[in-house]
């Protein structure tokens, strides 16, 4: 996992992360999928660094952990009405959800707004998974939060790349 040493918080939101079926490889996949176009030598080994290096932000780790909390208060029927049935069905119009995945997204630039609304669109890999209501999980806000991570680290690995070049 690179040079840095994990703090509490971020084991816990990583941990979160697997027990909703979301691993590391899923969202560097992702950030394969939305920059091989434009790294044509770009190794997974990148994706995956660049990943852990986004969840390692307190911003990141928050977000995570405050969507996974509200998906599992949801899918358990624990949240109040009106919000218990707009966020169990995942409403076209509450938009709160992106709002959270875009304070991930705001990290790293304007590169990555326009990666995350077009992952968000096309729902490749792990968000075809997270998205599918047929599971019978609630995952109004993690589908949004893994994408907002590989769209963030899409801009990191983006950023980098310009530096070297």
């Amino acid at each position: 996992m690179g040079k840095y040493i994990m703090n509490n918080l971020e084991h816990v939101a990583r941990q979160w992360l697997e027990t909703r079926g979301v691993k590391i490889e899923d969202i560097a996949e992702l950030v394969y999928y939305l920059q091989s176009k434009y790294h044509p030598n770009l190794k997974m080994e990148e994706c995956i660094e660049n990943v852990n290096r986004v969840i390692s932000k307190r911003e990141v780790q928050n977000a995570i952990l405050t969507g996974i909390q509200l998906d599992v208060l949801a899918e358990k029927g624990m949240l109040d009405e009106p919000l218990q049935a707009i966020i169990h069905r995942d409403e076209g119009l509450y938009g709160v959800d992106e709002i959270l995945a875009l304070s991930i997204v705001n990290v790293y630039g304007s590169i990555g707004f326009t990666n995350y609304g077009y992952i968000d669109k096309q729902k490749p890999g792990i968000l075809q998974y997270l998205n599918d209501k047929s599971t019978g999980k609630c995952n109004t806000f993690l589908d949004d939060i893994v994408g907002a991570i590989a769209a963030a680290a899409s801009s990191r690995l983006a950023h980098r790349a310009a530096n070297t070049e």
